[in-house]
């Protein structure tokens, strides 16, 4: 399979073209009359998918999904596609991150490479956005102490600081220190602080200063 792609567009005739020409080509296709139909009926980002949009379509314009799905975090790559093109429009679409911009009627070959490529960054990012969850959870898992001695350890401090800042034995951190590294399913200093790094997680506080 190659991916999914779900066409948004007002005109019944040119999403059946579409339809076909995607299929024929091997992707699998939904179509949606607006904006609103594909927020009714929000797509899986777990399959390598993208979505083509019209910008100008009744009610919910294309920037304006763009907007809605930011908002609800979505990671779904967009691709615009419009039969009156408008720098103001396209630049303002691709600064808040459309995959591309294509002017109607778009040829088969240059519409099936930003297909590739859209596809081909969701996967990228859908598998960096699971490494993050999977972070995510396991900071999650820790006890309010144990996160104050995950942010402290990955700054830097030594259980002997830690231990003086948060007011209680030596001991006692070393315990917390060994829980964070199990619920964090690592086993060096090295390897918590690179996976809390890589990311993003609790960047700030390891530039802190004590």
């Amino acid at each position: 399979m190659q991916g999914f792609v779900h066409i948004v567009d007002d005109d019944a005739l040119f999403r059946r073209a579409m339809e076909r020409r995607l299929k024929h080509a091997g992707y699998l296709v939904t179509t949606y009359s607006s904006a609103q139909q594909l927020l009714d009926h929000l797509p899986s980002e777990s399959v390598p998918s993208c979505i083509i949009v019209d910008v100008q379509i009744p009610e919910l314009s294309g920037p304006e999904l763009q907007a809605r799905l930011s908002e609800l975090g979505s990671i779904l790559p967009i691709i615009f596609l419009t039969g009156h093109p408008d720098i103001p429009t396209t630049v303002q679409a691709i600064k808040a991150g459309a995959d591309d911009f294509l002017t109607k009627p778009i040829s088969s070959a240059k519409l099936l490479q930003a297909i590739e490529r859209a596809i081909a960054n969701h996967e990228v990012t859908f598998g960096l956005k699971s490494k993050l969850d999977i972070v995510r959870a396991h900071v999650a898992a820790l006890t309010p102490r144990e996160r104050e001695v995950f942010e402290l350890v990955i700054r830097g401090d030594t259980n002997k600081q830690i231990a003086r800042r948060l007011g209680c034995a030596e001991r006692t951190i070393k315990a917390h220190r060994h829980q964070v590294m199990e619920k964090m399913h690592v086993h060096t200093l090295a390897e918590l602080v690179s996976f809390a790094e890589r990311a993003g997680v609790f960047v700030s506080a390891t530039r802190r200063t004590a």
